[in-house]
C-alpha cells in the first residue's frame, strides 16, 4: 500500500510504498477514507535529532477516518464494513484516568511505549491503518468523512479546553481565542454553541480573521500591538473570563496573560514553546493557567454528535494522499484556511 512517512530528521514527508498491515489479536484493520493535517505534525517534523522522541520512518496522521476491512482474533463491537471514527490519544484502557475515560491523560503510557497513531504508531495517512483496540472508535452514524476527519482532533481539543471554563461564561462574560487556524475556527463554534459569551478572535492574519466572523466570532481582531489594549476596550477594562491560545508562541501566551480578568482561565493549547510565568502579582489574581492535551473518549463522542446536529463544522480542502506533501508544504507556510483533509483512497 502507500502511506505518507517522515523518513529522515529535517527532510519532507514522502509517499512510499509500505507492506500492507495485518490486524493482530484485538485489533482492527481499517481502510483509511480520510485523514486530517496538522500543525502537530509540523512540529515533529521540526525536532531535531537530539532528543527526536519516534521511531523512523513514521507514517503521518493521527486524523482517522474509515472503514472496518478485517478484524484480529478475538475482536467484537464492530463488523467489517463499519464506517468509523479513530480515537487518537491511546492509553493502556486500565489505570485510574483510562477507566475514567481519559486515555489523554494514560497514567502508564510512556511506560508501556503506547503511542497514538501518527505520533509514534502508524498513522491514517495511508491506504489503510490498525487500530490498537475497538474502544478506540466511534460510528461515524452519518457524518461526512472529510467533514468528520479533523473533528477527531481539531474538534476534540479545543472541546476539551473550553469544557471546564463554561461555568465561567456566562451571560456578558467574554471568550478571547487567539490563532483562527485548524483549531481556533472550531474553538470559536464550540463556544458559539454552548455558551452565551462574546466571543473575539485574534489573528495576524485577515484571511483568517474573516473566517472567524463567518463561524460565529462577535468581534475580530489583528492580533498587533494594539490587541490587548482593544479586548481591553471591548470588556470595558476587565478583561476576559477565559483565553484559549491555539499559537502558544511567546507572543501570544503574552497577549493571553494580558487580556485576563480577575478569576480568569487561560489555556495554552498551541505548540509554539511559549511559557506563562505564574506568581502573585504577574497575573490578576486568581487567574488559572493550562496546557490541555486532547480530549477524554467520552468527549470525543460528545464533538461527534456536535458535528452531527451542525453545531460545529470544520472548514477543509482536500488532498489526494500523492498530494499531501503539498497540503503540509501549505500547511507550513500558513495557505491553509481551516483544515486540510488527506483522502488516501480517492
Amino acid at each position: 500500500m502507500k502511506a505518507l512517512q517522515y523518513r529522515e530528521i529535517g527532510a519532507a514527508p514522502e509517499v512510499v510504498a509500505v507492506p500492507d498491515p495485518v490486524p493482530g489479536p484485538g485489533q482492527v484493520l481499517l481502510e483509511v477514507t480520510a485523514a486530517g493535517a496538522c500543525h502537530s505534525d509540523i512540529a515533529v517534523m521540526s525536532w531535531p535529532a537530539d532528543g527526536f522522541p519516534y521511531q523512523l520512518p513514521l507514517t503521518l496522521g493521527h486524523e482517522g477516518i474509515g472503514t472496518v476491512a478485517a478484524l484480529g482474533a478475538g475482536v467484537t463491537g464492530v463488523t467489517e464494513g463499519d464506517a468509523v471514527a479513530v480515537y487518537g490519544p491511546w492509553g493502556c484502557g486500565t489505570c485510574l484516568n483510562c477507566a475514567a475515560g481519559k486515555e489523554n491523560y494514560c497514567l502508564r503510557a510512556a511506560e508501556l511505549g503506547i503511542r497514538p497513531p501518527g505520533l509514534g504508531a502508524p498513522g491514517s495517512m495511508a491506504e489503510y491503518m490498525i487500530v490498537d483496540d475497538p474502544r478506540h472508535l466511534a460510528p461515524l452514524a452519518g457524518l461526512d468523512p472529510v467533514a468528520a476527519a479533523p473533528l477527531t482532533d481539531a474538534g476534540l481539543t479545543p472541546y476539551h479546553a473550553i469544557k471546564p471554563s463554561l461555568p465561567k461564561l456566562v451571560p456578558g462574560a467574554t471568550a478571547v481565542v487567539i490563532g483562527v487556524g485548524g483549531l481556533g475556527h472550531v474553538a470559536v463554534q464550540v463556544l458559539r454553541a454552548m455558551t452565551t459569551a462574546r466571543v473575539v478572535a485574534l489573528d495576524v492574519n485577515e484571511e483568517k480573521l474573516s473566517l472567524a466572523r463567518a463561524v460565529g466570532a462577535h468581534e475580530a481582531v489583528l492580533s498587533d500591538e494594539q490587541a490587548i489594549s482593544k479586548v481591553r476596550e471591548l470588556t470595558d477594562g476587565r478583561g476576559a473570563q477565559a483565553v484559549f491560545d491555539f499559537v502558544g508562541a511567546q507572543p501570544t501566551v503574552e497577549i493571553a496573560g494580558a487580556v485576563s480578568s480577575v478569576e480568569a482561565d487561560i489555556s495554552i493549547v498551541g505548540l509554539g514553546g511559549g511559557g506563562l510565568p505564574v506568581g502573585f502579582g504577574l497575573l490578576p489574581f486568581e487567574a488559572s493557567v493550562s496546557a490541555p492535551y486532547w480530549g477524554s473518549r467520552g468527549e470525543f463522542h460528545e464533538v461527534l454528535e456536535l458535528g452531527r446536529a451542525g453545531a460545529i463544522s470544520v472548514h477543509t480542502e482536500t488532498y489526494s494522499l500523492d498530494e499531501a506533501p503539498l497540503a503540509y508544504q501549505r500547511l507550513h507556510d500558513g495557505q491553509v484556511n481551516g483544515r486540510a483533509v488527506i483522502l488516501p483512497n480517492g
